[in-house]
């Protein structure tokens, strides 16, 4: 046993280097005070730069599991590991242009934004009820503590209050439907799971148990990625927390729902047919049907939601649910190719949506406000700003030859190719309704006056960082072949096709 665990914490170095980088973060930034944020800077970008280096290795690893099933290990985890951790880079950077944060002790918040990464990174490879649930109550409690960072700030305690009240009531019933599932198995371990129902643990009186156990989940899951009905919280954080925190609130937490959302149901509940690359049910709940209404429902609401939104904080929070809705189109068809379309959605919306979020940032900084009025004539007092805002833009529109029309172009074939057709016309017409909130930011920023003409400057973290998030937005059709490949592979070995 002990061999085992040696063994297994090899390929856990990720998560291992990540805690150390924490610990030291605190301890230096109660030692060296008068040194604390640039070390508490700089060991956080070193842990997390070390722990990327670490899970890109991991993709030459044998797939299987670690620590007796608990956790899986296989090119899906490790792309979520390494997709957490660079998503987590990227808001660490943004960080010092936030006026926000800029007079905060913000080795806490580093602190805080490692814990967090670690969590969703357990997370996304959770091959255990028990473990999901554990690491999904650290993600929770550290994403409520990140909220209500600003502690003197009104909104933000409010925010943080809410999204707490939603969250404790959203896994408290996850954990409820769990044991239900536990009840009608016996057992916690998702792949055991999958063997109960292929013996038929959920047929006859157990199937209305089973229907309430998966909504509950559902619930649970649903919360994490802002889909509705399970929404509401989403507007008002995302308004109320610090900037550089509503942007990693939007695609890093997102994201691991989406992981972990793919690993319970397609390990525990799914069965394939032998290298065809697509799957059944082999419960008597048909999951992905209830799915694919709050699919449609999400993206529809959001983007007519989004359509009155002044503040661009709350565009962005509901252009967030609209894309949660096209994501969710990947992963409801049941196939290998749906879930290569999530991936590479996810990737796409990394870029594009973080790179919207530090021009808010940019522009919070210099006025204060996060009223869309206050772009006007952005494009005379900062040329930059204003052309990397068009183009996350016209990418989140799905506007080729943008990433973001890639990513929408995948979801829609996925769906299309599983004969959805219907899902990806409404699909589609969500994005015709999208382009005149996001047009209109960009309408807002070159065409309207403004009587300000001060020039808007940048920090050369904030400027590396913008140049990072165009230059994929903009050229990821380049690299694309190789994209492909590896999202293709990850999905192959993690479907065993």
């Amino acid at each position: 046993m002990n061999q085992q665990i040696l063994s297994d914490l090899k390929q856990f170095y990720p998560e291992i280097i990540l805690t150390a980088a924490l610990l030291f973060v605190v301890i230096g930034d109660i030692t060296f005070p008068r040194i604390r944020r640039s070390l508490s800077f700089v060991l956080t970008a070193a842990g997390l730069i070390v722990a990327l280096i670490f899970s890109i290795r991991l993709f030459e690893s044998d797939p299987g599991s670690l620590f007796f099933g608990v956790l899986s290990l296989d090119p899906m985890s490790v792309f979520f590991k390494c997709f957490l951790i660079l998503t987590s880079l990227f808001i660490l950077f943004s960080v010092p242009g936030s006026k926000e944060l800029s007079r905060r002790n913000i080795g806490e918040f580093y602190s805080l934004l490692l814990g967090v990464t670690l969590a969703m990174m357990l997370l996304a490879a959770s091959a255990d009820m028990l473990m999901l649930y554990l690491a999904l109550e650290m993600v929770s409690i550290g994403s409520y503590v990140l909220v209500g960072y600003l502690k003197n700030d009104r909104q933000s305690n409010e925010a943080s209050l809410k999204y707490l009240l939603f969250g404790a009531v959203a896994t408290g019933s996850m954990l409820y439907g769990m044991t239900i599932i536990y009840g009608l198995t016996g057992t916690t371990k998702l792949a055991a799971i999958h063997e109960a129902f292929i013996q038929g643990v959920s047929s006859g009186n157990n199937s209305a148990m089973l229907l309430v156990a998966t909504v509950m989940i559902l619930a649970g899951f649903g919360f994490k990625m802002a889909a509705v009905p399970f929404h509401f919280w989403c507007p008002d954080v995302y308004s109320g927390a610090p900037t550089p925190v509503t942007a990693f609130l939007s695609i890093a937490p997102k994201a691991a729902a989406f992981a972990v959302l793919i690993r319970f149901f397609f390990t525990g509940f799914t069965g394939t047919f032998p290298g065809t690359g697509l799957y059944e049910n082999i419960s008597t709940v048909y999951w992905n049907i209830p799915l694919i209404l709050i699919s449609v429902v999400t993206m529809t609401l959001g983007n007519i939601a989004a359509l009155r939104q002044d503040n661009m904080k709350r565009l962005l929070a509901y252009s967030s649910i609209a894309h949660a809705g096209y994501i969710l189109m990947g992963v409801v068809v049941l196939s290998a190719q749906g879930l290569q379309s999530v991936l590479v959605y996810l990737v796409t919306y990394l870029f594009m949506n973080l790179g919207a979020f530090l021009v808010v940032i940019a522009v919070h900084s210099h006025t204060g406000s996060f009223d869309i009025k206050d772009y006007k004539g952005l494009i005379r007092r900062s040329p930059i700003l204003t052309i990397s805002m068009s183009f996350f833009m016209l990418s989140l529109m799905g506007i080729p030859p943008f990433a973001g029309f890639l990513g929408k172009l995948y979801v829609f074939g996925a769906a299309v190719n599983h004969n959805l057709a219907w899902f990806a016309v409404v699909g589609a017409l969500n994005s015709v309704i999208a382009v005149y909130y996001y047009a209109r930011v960009i309408k807002t920023m070159i065409i309207e006056e403004s009587a300000d003409t001060a020039r808007l400057t940048l920090p050369w973290t904030s400027h590396i960082l913008l140049w990072f998030m165009v230059l994929p937005t903009v050229g990821l059709m380049f690299f694309w072949s190789s994209f492909e490949r590896l999202t293709q592979a990850s999905v192959t070995l993690f479907l065993g096709l």
